[in-house]
């Protein structure tokens, strides 16, 4: 039967996503952009008449001007096809790169293949570690209030000063740490992010900050992720520190041409 990618509205792939988030079993970067309007075409991949599966393009906001692949999923019982699935995609979409978690069984397979120049943006982390480590001296962990953000500013920590879920170290009055848990992505997944002021780094604070974010995460019945650039040391000693565990990283590369 031939083989076809056809370009379909949002509501017609979601079964299709939510099969494939199930199989993915953990936080999905870039989740939320097919939400946003003009950000993304979707295709259903079908053999024959039967739909098999679906791919994702990004064509707004960093995509724009450059299509990029950044789901791919087929069922099981259709994946003795998947290459050729792939290129059907690719033909429909005319896409010229793609981007995918390397933890994503099937669409880093497809990235090795067809792209080149293939590069890590960041680096994926999962908790796996209970961590007990004590607050630094003197530090309190709290959730930021409105009156935060002007002390914060002092030590270069920025946050939206209307969100409720930024939480910060306070040292003596002073705003050492700040951090928060982002849920834009696939819920019950939180995103976990933290800095550090320069004048009171390599104490202990981002390590124990993390800590008692990802604690608040389970407390409320979420799931804790974070990611960081590749080169950024820091950070990534940080994570690991508080429990997380490198899972994959963030690969782009751009499609090369004959398929």
């Amino acid at each position: 039967m031939a083989l076809s990618a056809t370009e379909s509205p949002l509501q017609q792939i979601l079964p299709w996503r939510d099969l494939f988030r199930q199989e993915m079993n953990c936080q999905i970067l870039k989740d939320s952009i097919h939400f946003r309007s003009g950000w993304t075409r979707e295709y259903l991949l079908r053999d024959g008449s039967t739909i098999v599966g679906y791919g994702s393009v990004a064509v707004a906001g960093p995509w724009k001007d450059r299509p990029t692949i950044y789901e791919f999923h087929i069922m099981p019982p259709a994946r003795d096809r998947v290459f050729k699935l792939f290129e059907t995609l690719l033909e429909a979409s005319g896409a010229v790169a793609i981007e995918t978690q390397s933890n994503n069984p099937q669409l880093a397979v497809m990235l090795h293949l067809f792209a080149s120049n293939v590069e890590s943006e960041s680096i994926l982390f999962h908790d796996r570690l209970t961590t007990h480590h004590p607050a630094p001296s003197g530090a309190v962990f709290r959730r930021a209030t409105t009156e935060d953000a002007a002390r914060g500013a002092e030590n270069k920590l920025e946050w939206d000063p209307n969100s409720e879920s930024t939480w910060l170290l306070d040292l003596d009055g002073a705003v050492v740490a700040a951090g928060g848990v982002l849920f834009h992505y696939n819920r019950p997944y939180g995103d976990i992010y933290m800095a550090v002021g320069e004048n009171f780094r390599r104490r202990g604070f981002g390590a124990y900050l993390v800590q008692e974010m990802k604690r608040i995460c389970y407390e409320h019945g979420d799931v804790p992720a974070a990611r960081c650039n590749r080169t950024n040391v820091a950070s990534r000693l940080t994570l690991q520190k508080a429990g997380f565990v490198p899972c994959g990283h963030i690969l782009v590369g751009k499609i090369e041409k004959p398929h």
